[in-house]
């Protein structure tokens, strides 16, 4: 089917074309909500620490926990919205973020917020897959890489502009109570975003419903092998025993376990995920580049964060400041990434790595020695540069791994796509946050070159990404002329 506007998809449940943009309107705002929270909250930790005299366990939990259950539940969830409609789903994921939002935000010791956050990281998890597969659902052909533009320009400015947001809310809050508007600010959002929703998305899956049970066991086996893998990842800094290692193994096996039975699951009934999508290369590649560009990406802001806040004693304003040049050329990138992808396919995911790892290493180069400037001022253009080549991998690589993924498939199939994001971010940042640590130990406190060190680790990660991205144009012209072009 063409892009164009005026003739809606087959499928779009009977919305009209401005009927389909604003459900997505609403479904991009829920998106940078819930990913919002995972950046925004870190800038707010010496504000709770303070409050609620939590320990470094309590505050690691309240960090890591919400990625956690994040991570979770977003096969499940998208494998409902497939199968039962994705506007309950979104709903009630919605309304319970808005609800743990709330309750994180008049928490009053360091376990009740604890207990929100996990609860939170849930609901966060149920909304996200339910935005993929709306566009998949609602958008064909060029519009659907607009669509995807969109999400991909959500999901950078969120990641980046959390230290910044946070920082704000804490300044006009106060140092005692700044930390609870980080919460609470999400509340009107999401009450109007739960009313919009039951209105403009479309209330029926594609097709008929899917009345099977929705696979427990498959649910079970592949919840707890994420949650070994995630665990030692998540909590590396406050789990000192070297056998936490021992539970990536052990989750690794699980996941074969699952792929066993879900293998099995399908010869009778729709399984949770299926198999076959791995059969495509676009989706196989694609969710490569995601998982191990996700490891380089955010793990930037968390050693960023570390170094202007904690090393040279900027304020948590001026720290999300700092990152705010990484947002802008993210945005615009994303916007524009998602108008040409269908023109230029892997080669501008391919050209955006390459754009994000040039930015890197300027900015080591110009942090080099002892930097006498202002390190906000002096990185605003290399990390500008990284941005606009994020921008050219988040949402065109997206575009790309679900463009051969079947309606039905969607929320499931950007579930998993997601959930090797989450294991990504959280394999990145407990790498690339060792390495700071460790850098930081050896060189007595130099804290510039222990950022430099570990920014050129995740300039490596995505090097990586860089190499999967190469894989699929190589193998797309032997395969196929004209495929690097699709």
């Amino acid at each position: 089917m063409s892009g164009d506007r005026s003739s809606p998809p087959a499928d779009a449940g009977g919305h009209d074309d401005r009927r389909r943009w604003q459900a997505l309107g609403v479904g991009l705002v829920a998106a940078f909500m819930t990913l919002l929270d995972i950046s925004i909250v870190n800038v707010a930790v010496p504000s709770m620490d303070r409050a609620l005299g939590a320990t470094p366990s309590d505050l690691q939990w309240v960090l890591s926990g919400y990625a956690l259950t994040f991570g979770l539940v977003l096969v499940p969830a998208g494998r409902f919205g497939d199968a039962r409609g994705r506007r309950a789903a979104f709903v009630v994921g919605v309304a319970l973020f808005t609800l743990t939002s709330t309750l994180a935000g008049l928490a009053r010791s360091p376990e009740w917020l604890v207990a929100t956050r996990l609860l939170q990281g849930a609901a966060a998890g149920v909304v996200n897959p339910q935005v993929s597969g709306l566009i998949q659902q609602l958008f064909r052909g060029a519009e659907r890489g607009r669509a995807f533009g969109l999400l991909g320009a959500t999901i950078g400015i969120s990641t980046a502009v959390g230290p910044l947001l946070g920082g704000l809310l804490i300044q006009l809050g106060g140092a005692e109570h700044g930390w609870r508007w980080v919460f609470f600010v999400n509340v009107p959002v999401g009450i109007v975003a739960v009313l919009l929703a039951w209105r403009l998305l479309p209330t029926r899956p594609t097709g008929q419903p899917d009345r099977h049970r929705l696979d427990p066991v498959g649910v079970l086996l592949l919840a707890v092998g994420v949650t070994l893998v995630l665990l030692p990842l998540v909590q590396h800094a406050q789990w000192h025993t070297p056998w936490k290692w021992a539970l990536i193994p052990a989750g690794l096996v699980f996941l074969v376990g699952f792929g066993l039975w879900e293998r099995w699951y399908a010869r009778n009934r729709p399984p949770l995920f299926d198999l076959r999508l791995f059969g495509l290369r676009s989706y196989t590649l694609g969710s490569v580049i995601a998982l191990v560009y996700f490891g380089g990406f955010t793990a930037i802001f968390f050693i960023f964060t570390l170094y202007l806040q904690t090393g040279l004693r900027y304020s948590a304003l001026v720290a999300g400041l700092a990152i705010t040049p990484f947002a802008l050329g993210s945005a615009v990138a994303s916007a524009l990434g998602g108008r040409v992808v269908t023109r230029y396919g892997r080669p501008l995911v391919a050209g955006g790595l390459l754009t994000v790892m040039v930015g890197l290493v300027t900015t080591v180069y110009v942090l080099r020695g002892s930097p006498s400037g202002s390190v906000p001022l002096l990185t605003a253009a290399p990390l500008l540069l990284a941005g606009l080549g994020s921008g050219l991998v988040i949402a065109p690589n997206q575009t790309l791994t679900l463009a051969e993924v079947p309606v039905p498939q969607a929320g499931s199939g950007a579930g998993m796509l997601q959930t090797g994001q989450r294991i990504g971010s959280a394999a990145g940042i407990a790498a690339v946050g060792a390495l700071f640590f460790s850098s930081l130990s050896s060189t007595r406190g130099d804290w510039a070159t222990a950022f430099r060190h570990s920014l050129l680790l995740a300039a490596g990660i995505i090097a990586l990404a860089l190499v999967a991205a190469l894989v699929d144009i190589v193998g797309g012209h032997r395969r196929d002329p004209a495929a690097a072009h699709r």
